[in-house]
This record gives structure tokens, sequence and C-alpha cells, in this order.
């Protein structure tokens, strides 16, 4: 096969797009990398396809990973809004799932009491647990071990053995779980 038939990237437009980001004109770039004007010039409007080496001198030269060249379309961010997030009534209390069950590879979900002694249930999963409390206390166990919670603490477990949380605090409370899920092995 002939290069003819190959596409070759074109990466002007983010080297033009970092140069300005950083303020600098072609000839503040040519005096950093060593490279002529002209034919940073001509990359920049992609009329000349720079080598690797040329590449990684204009990244150095603008402080960026040379890859930051190689992104053409960027996709456009996902957004939940708070009053859209699906929402559980459990024995504990209201589950919010604050990343609206996007992903496939972790869940963020916000569990709000307020009575003391609810509690979600003895349950397990696949998957790493990690929690934050944000506010209230909460009596939280696995197995033999029994912790208590306040505001800022954290906790990690193995969502595959059997676990509870209870809040434990007049006045409600809250805390923020994430999971991650395992991932599938492809064959």
């Amino acid at each position: 096969m002939t290069t003819e038939g190959r596409n070759r990237p074109a990466v002007g437009v983010q080297i033009k797009k970092w140069r300005t980001e950083r303020g600098l004109t072609l000839a503040g770039v040519a005096e950093r990398s060593g490279l002529n004007v002209g034919y940073l010039s001509q990359i920049e409007n992609d009329k000349a396809s720079p080598s690797l080496h040329c590449l990684t001198s204009i990244a150095t030269a603008l402080e960026v990973p040379a890859a930051w060249f190689l992104i053409d379309d960027v996709p456009e961010p996902q957004v939940v809004r708070a009053a859209e997030r699906p929402v559980t009534e459990t024995s504990l209390g209201r589950v919010e799932h604050v990343d609206g069950r996007l992903s496939r590879d972790v869940s963020i979900i916000e569990v709000t009491g307020d009575e003391p002694g609810r509690r979600v249930g003895i349950h397990a999963h696949a998957g790493e647990e990690h929690h934050i409390v944000l506010r209230g206390r909460f009596r939280m166990s696995q197995g033999e071990n029994v912790i208590e919670t306040g505001p800022g603490d954290y906790v990690r477990w193995d969502g595959t053995i059997p676990h509870d949380a209870e809040l434990v605090s007049e006045g409600g409370g809250s805390m923020l779980v994430i999971r991650i899920r395992p991932k599938v092995p492809v064959d």
C-alpha cells in the first residue's frame, strides 16, 4: 500500500490553538523549538505534516503533551441536572443517583436519611465501594467490623462482602457512595 491512500493527521489547528493559548507567536515557538518559522506556519495550516521529532519539539516549546495535537473531536460532557437524577426510596431513606446511571464503570449515589435507627439493610454487590459522610453520623458494618463515622470520614470496602449502614444521629444525615464496578473480561 502506498502512503497516498493513507490520511495524515491534521495537527495544525491544535498546535495553533495551544500556541495562541500560551500567548506565543510563531517566532516564539520557532525560537523555543529550533524549527523554522515558515515550516511552523505550514504545519499550522496543515500544508506540512511534521515528523514525530518535530511534533515533540513543538510540544516541548508549548509545554503540552504531543498527544494533545492529535485530539480531533472532543465529545460534549454529559451533564445530569439535580432535578433529573433518578431517585429511589429505601428503608434508610432517599437514594439519589448523582451520576444519572450514565457510567458503565462507576456508580455515584447520595444516600440521605432523616431518622436515627433507619438502615440500608444487609446487602452485597460486585465492586469496590467508597463512602464519604457529608453530614450526620452513620454506623457502618461489614462482617465483624463496625465503624462509627461522621462528617468528612471516608470508608472503603469490598462490596462483595455483605454490609450495612445505619443512621445514628438526630437531625438526619447523608453520605456519598462511589461504587467501582468490576471490569468484565472480553474474550
